[in-house]
């Protein structure tokens, strides 16, 4: 499989890790939209919310979990969570993963 996001999981592909366990990653987004970014994925390929089952939503609890931790280890106390699921609601990698964003104000609709 030619996934980006597995081969970020894997090592394969460099980033700027924030958070690792043998279920989740975490790392910046490379082009962030807020003063803090990062994505968190599964590291078993999900490829969006359409794919999340009985047998793999503990994964995407897990994600919640960390982003909770994560946004407490680093002092955030407002931030914004969204994943786009399909190409027309402006997912590119098809690989389940939730955006945090943080730092400055989120307007609404996001833009």
């Amino acid at each position: 499989m030619d996934c980006l996001f597995c081969s970020i999981a894997a090592g394969e592909v460099p980033s700027k890790k924030v958070y690792e366990d043998e279920l989740v990653y975490a790392f910046y987004d490379i082009e962030p939209q807020a003063p803090t970014h990062f994505l968190v994925i599964p590291k078993a390929h999900i490829s969006g919310c359409g794919d999340v089952t009985k047998d793999n939503s503990h994964i995407i609890a897990h994600c919640f979990e960390v982003i909770t931790q994560v946004t407490k280890e680093l002092g955030i106390e407002a931030f914004r969570v969204v994943s786009n699921c399909g190409e027309s609601a402006g997912q590119a990698v098809f690989h389940l993963h939730f955006h945090v964003l943080a730092g400055r104000d989120m307007t609404w609709p996001p833009g």
